[in-house]
């Protein structure tokens, strides 16, 4: 019988209020004070996810994210910098390690192909890229990241349903990327809205990621909200950390 499992949907919130949820949620999962729990959320103005160990000047134009108003916030999980706006939908998976498989890279496939099973529903050939990437036609879509604490998993990561690929090409830097032949960030990215013609609404993306992850992982998802220890949490969080440019600006 497939388990109880909690959906948290925050709509469309801030960049320091996203993280706050995600490493909020992961906290109250290690202390067995809430269930598996599915958060997906929006952003409410556009931003860059920074990677907890990226160097900020190497992949970000600070001088154009401040002229086009772009938000810049430092994750927990590692990766590199990625460009977010509210054309992706964002979800963070809180779990069990026991509920994974045991190998790092198949637990990244478990959850990554049941993203790519959601987006073949829209009638395009999205398939899992090892270690964390979803792609159609060699190019992007969904990437993901992990963290783990204490015996428990977050796996969060972006559905590219439509997104300003050249405010993407303006704010990101692209010295990683010209060693893979890539010229701007945009050249390796796609969209559901670029392949099939024009963006689906976002509750059907959100209703094809669950259905999908239902399925994957033998859960049933019902919707919750956070919990009051969460929310303190999280106003604690955005102070502490993530609205603090000491924070995002570490490295």
């Amino acid at each position: 019988m497939p388990r109880s499992w909690r959906l948290v949907d925050s709509g469309a919130v801030s960049p320091p209020e996203s993280a706050a949820i995600d490493e909020a949620i992961l906290e109250a999962h290690v202390l067995g004070k809430v269930p598996n729990t599915l958060h997906f959320y929006t952003r409410s103005l556009p931003a860059i996810s920074v990677g907890y160990f990226q160097k900020m000047a190497e992949s970000v134009d600070l001088a154009e994210c401040e002229r086009r108003g772009v938000a810049i916030v430092r994750r927990r999980s590692g990766g590199s910098s990625i460009y977010t706006d509210n054309g992706q939908l964002i979800y963070g998976l809180v779990l069990h390690e026991p509920d994974l498989p045991q190998i790092r890279a198949d637990s990244f496939r478990l959850i990554c192909e049941a993203i790519s099973s959601a987006l073949r529903s829209f009638g395009v050939d999205a398939v899992y890229r090892p270690m964390n990437d979803v792609e159609v036609d060699g190019r992007k879509i969904s990437g993901n990241a992990q963290l783990r604490r204490k015996g428990s998993v977050l796996q969060h990561g972006t559905v590219v349903v439509d997104t300003d690929f050249s405010a993407m090409d303006a704010v990101l830097r692209v010295n990683s990327l010209n060693r893979r032949g890539v010229s701007r960030p945009s050249d390796r990215m796609t969209s559901l809205a670029r392949i099939i013609g024009a963006a689906p609404e976002m509750e059907k993306v959100k209703g094809a990621l669950l259905t999908s992850f239902e399925k994957s992982l033998d859960a049933r998802f019902a919707q919750s909200p956070l919990t009051e220890y969460e929310k303190t949490l999280v106003r604690d969080l955005i102070e502490e950390h993530y609205s603090r440019h000491e924070w995002n600006f570490k490295f």
